[in-house]
């Protein structure tokens, strides 16, 4: 199992970068310090950034039209397709930096993986809504991160509620949306001290790139039957918008399989913690099963070729209790994990479930004898019961081994833990149908359950 192999883990993920990580991602910086600067007033410091990362592409399909875009940049007459060139040259970087690290992460672990099918390309629609994004987009970066402001932010809102109106679009539509929400809280963005760049290049390429792939996910799904085992509940929260994503292990007559299972929902910012259940009661199967770590029947539900269940309530029926802990010491080792689809080649998509057992916390570290490896206590979602001190001491953890910020760490789904001589086991979705903890009970008493209430105005609003 692979709470055996902590010393395998950290030993092999502790080697120093894999050869040339470190070059694909000062490239990506360069680019980055480019796109904040802005792209219609390079100096030779970003214009040479541009050639540099172009002259990495040069062995590559990509490279002729990159060469062409970046000297178009350089030029200050950056079009849309260059700029759409561009951002997937800097995705074909990251993504080489993905697999690298994910091939030292699963020959660490003993981790079988399967094989990328490239499938079909997906034919376009809703072309005019996709135009209109990626000319705010390409406006963006010709005025560079710097200059940005209230009024360039203001434009895209007509664009984003048009792409909301649309399900086919969301996708893009909530990406547009989180990144001119960020851009709006930080205008102007010259008055900043520091501009993230890398994070903002991120979301910007991205966005870019799903303009001209319609958004669409990669490759044609299959229908699935069988029983999901979930392990954990990882909670990805936004000021307008939230997201829960289920890791589990799939049994079907395909054999055992790592997938994932995401729903979300828009929100507003004064919905937070435990108030974030409220807006996905629309999954009340789900919900349940998180709550009462139940396994849930399948039936007929479409998994994309990357691992993702694409959830529907009505294909989902409430199965036996599953204990996650268990799922993860018995099943964990045998599940195939899936391959991941070329756009999202990422490293700080790397979110891979393990478990390991009778570590102890030393600090912001999981310590085992002499081998270490850093928790992400910080960043606890408040919509559970995971606290930095819950973790702390716990000896065992279902969590995701990630890589972000130049190394790798693990972000807690649930903990075995030891409080006041008592045995405390804390999972994150514990409190999908509600807060089990008294305190926080009192407290959302007290001030009123926030989706509730704005439910209620919004009707009164409607009824006038």
């Amino acid at each position: 199992m692979l709470s055996m192999h902590l010393a395998a883990l950290t030993d092999g993920l502790a080697d120093g970068l894999p050869d040339g990580v470190g070059d694909a991602l000062d490239l990506v910086g360069g680019f980055d310090d480019a796109l904040t600067h802005g792209l219609g007033r390079l100096g030779e410091t970003e214009a040479g950034a541009l050639d540099a990362l172009a002259a990495a592409l040069s062995a590559a399909p990509l490279g002729a039209s990159a060469a062409e875009a970046a000297a178009k940049a350089g030029s200050g007459s950056a079009s849309e397709e260059g700029l759409g060139v561009l951002a997937a040259g800097r995705a074909a970087l990251l993504g080489a930096v993905h697999d690298a690290l994910l091939d030292r992460f699963d020959t660490a672990t003993g981790r079988v993986r399967a094989i990328w099918d490239e499938p079909a390309p997906v034919p376009a629609s809703g072309a005019n809504l996709l135009a209109g994004a990626r000319s705010w987009l390409h406006e963006v970066a010709v005025t560079g991160w710097r200059g940005v402001g209230h009024d360039l932010v203001a434009a895209v809102d007509p664009t984003v509620e048009a792409l909301l109106a649309e399900p086919s679009l969301r996708r893009v539509a909530m990406l547009l949306d989180g990144l001119a929400a960020e851009l709006r809280a930080s205008s102007p963005v010259a008055t900043m001290a520091r501009v993230p760049a890398r994070r903002w290049g991120d979301l910007w390429s991205r966005a870019m790139l799903l303009t001209w792939q319609d958004g669409a996910p990669a490759g044609a799904g299959e229908p699935v039957s069988g029983r999901l085992l979930p392990l954990g509940v990882d909670v990805h929260e936004h000021p307008t918008g939230v997201q829960v994503q289920v890791h589990g292990v799939l049994e079907s007559g395909d054999g055992r399989r790592l997938v994932r299972a995401s729903v979300s929902a828009g929100k507003v910012d004064t919905i937070v913690g435990p108030a974030v259940w409220g807006v996905l009661d629309g999954y009340p199967v789900l919900l349940a099963a998180l709550a009462g770590h139940r396994a849930v029947e399948i039936d007929g539900m479409t998994l994309l070729p990357g691992g993702d269940l694409l959830w529907s309530e009505e294909r989902a029926e409430a199965g036996e209790p599953a204990d996650p802990f268990a799922t993860a010491r018995l099943q964990l080792d045998e599940a195939t994990a899936a391959p991941v689809p070329p756009l999202e080649r990422h490293p700080v998509r790397i979110a891979e479930p393990v478990l390991l057992e009778d570590y102890r916390i030393d600090g912001s570290d999981l310590v085992m004898d002499d081998h270490r490896l850093r928790v992400e206590l910080a960043n606890l979602p408040g919509s559970g019961p995971l606290t930095p001190e819950l973790v702390a001491a716990s000896t065992a953890c279902v969590g995701l081994v990630r890589w972000d910020a130049g190394g790798w760490s693990l972000r807690p789904l649930a903990v075995q833990a030891t409080v006041k001589k008592k045995p405390v086991v804390a999972h994150g979705g514990d409190w999908a149908l509600g807060p089990t903890d008294p305190k926080v009970v009192k407290a959302q008493a007290k001030s009123g359950d926030a989706v509730t209430v704005l439910r209620e105005r919004a009707g009164r609003l409607l009824r006038k």
